[in-house]
């Protein structure tokens, strides 16, 4: 499906969204639970997205396992498909085949088995070396000392890490090179500790004693990689918006202080005018409003961030603040090629952009004329399929191909943003008479 869409009529000044659940901290929640003796799965909550669905529905698969062999497919979520890695290898009696869609096959998973395999896991491939389908038979661990590149994925070290108690000699691994993702494994190593787990991390190198998980329940927050389009909608749109939790849920928090590393949103976007303060009526809320202070370059490392990186490069490129972000080398093994597809995107706006050889993306600001309504593909990527659609508010009537994508982290984002007035319409129909250009 594909939508045109339309800005708000007037200016955005009580604007409210829900924020669902932080995928991050649910999916290793999840895995945390089944590697807890006698600890239930955390309640299923209305708006979590499809990575934990996901992730939700393979772990009862393989916890109902009975010796026979069992097919997980993690669909497009590349979070499940390296933590079942990991739990699969360590689950006894558990053989299962680890698959997914298309555009998860291509993406890496072999540093992770090879890891595991020098931890004692049989694990063998199905199809192209390096990649799913996996095959694993369960059984004991015995870990030890082990070597992992974690400049591929953070998911490869937190997947090892929450596996980790449960080996026999636990584990000690060393990094072969700088970690991408680091805020995402100091989540990991957080939330273990949490549960009792002695698991120590160093600049190079992590480790983790054996012993075990307990118990432990709190420490759920709203998504603040999702927040991230709510702050680009307000620095397009100039307006006021509240981000809180579902209503009907239990409220999640989206704190100051939160293990997620993409909370240092709120200090990116101040620099391009957003202000971000507590919510004098919600708890646990925030309260975004524009400010007139946007700076006039952006220099940023994104290393840690890399989910930024498309609200970021969208909001400089229609703001016209030019920019230069690195530490994005990732970022052409998500969901597309983010970098190749944001230059090749933002060509449609007139922005052009140029890439940074493997690692950056750059706009000094320079521009073409516009000869084309913009009709943007995100290339099934869910978090390119956001960050396009508040272009509207400075080119009305573009097009955004294949929303559905947004259901992979953000099922409510079109009802979200139709909530502040936005207008989703079958681009077959024509242009309203008020957009109509004057003859």
């Amino acid at each position: 499906m594909d939508y045109r869409i339309l800005p708000p009529e007037e200016l955005i000044e009580e604007g409210m969204v829900a924020i669902p659940p932080s995928k991050s901290i649910m999916n290793r929640r999840l895995m945390l639970a089944a590697l807890t003796p006698g600890m239930a799965l955390p309640p299923v909550r209305e708006d979590e997205c499809l990575d934990i669905t996901v992730m939700r529905s393979a772990l009862s698969a393989i916890a109902s396992s009975q010796g026979g062999r069992i097919e997980i497919n993690a669909g497009e979520s590349a979070t499940a498909l390296r933590f079942l890695c990991s739990l699969a290898a360590i689950t006894p009696g558990c053989d299962s085949v680890i698959t997914g869609e298309p555009g998860l096959l291509r993406r890496p998973v072999g540093d992770l088995v090879e890891a595991l395999r020098h931890c004692g896991a049989t694990i063998e491939y199905l199809a192209e070396e390096g990649h799913a389908p996996l095959r694993g038979i369960g059984g004991s661990l015995a870990g030890g000392d082990d070597d992992i590149d974690p400049s591929v994925s953070s998911q490869f070290v937190s997947s090892l890490l929450m596996a980790g108690p449960l080996m026999a000699d636990g584990l000690r691994l060393r990094f072969l090179g700088e970690p991408v993702s680091l805020p995402y494994i100091k989540m990991t190593v957080a939330m273990m500790q949490a549960r009792g787990a002695d698991v120590e991390l160093a600049p190079l190198s992590a480790s983790v004693a054996p012993g075990g998980y307990t118990p432990f329940l709190s420490d759920d927050e709203a998504d603040w990689s999702a927040a991230a389009f709510w702050y680009e909608v307000v620095a397009l749109t100039a307006g006021w918006v509240t981000l809180k939790g579902r209503e009907d849920d239990a409220p999640l928090p989206l704190p100051a202080d939160s293990l997620q590393g993409d909370s240092v949103a709120v200090r990116f976007f101040e620099c391009l005018g957003v202000l971000t303060e507590a919510s004098e009526d919600h708890p646990g809320a925030i309260s975004l409003s524009p400010s007139p202070e946007v700076f006039g370059r952006l220099d940023l490392d994104l290393k840690d961030y890399p989910d930024l990186a498309p609200a970021l490069t969208v909001t400089c490129c229609m703001l016209g603040v030019p920019f230069r972000f690195v530490g994005l080398a990732n970022l052409s093994i998500k969901e597309t090629d983010r970098l190749q597809a944001l230059v090749e995107e933002m060509d449609k706006v007139g922005c052009m952009l140029e890439k940074i050889r493997d690692y950056g993306l750059e706009w000094e600001g320079k521009r073409h004329p516009l000869t084309a309504m913009p009709e943007f593909d995100p290339r099934g990527d869910h978090r390119l399929a956001m960050a396009f659609a508040p272009v509207a508010a400075y080119v009305p009537g573009i097009v955004v191909k294949d929303v559905e994508c947004v259901a992979k982290s953000y099922p409510g984002y079109w009802d979200a943003l139709r909530g502040l007035g936005f207008q989703t319409l079958d681009p077959s129909e024509p242009m309203p008479e008020s957009m109509q250009p004057d003859e």
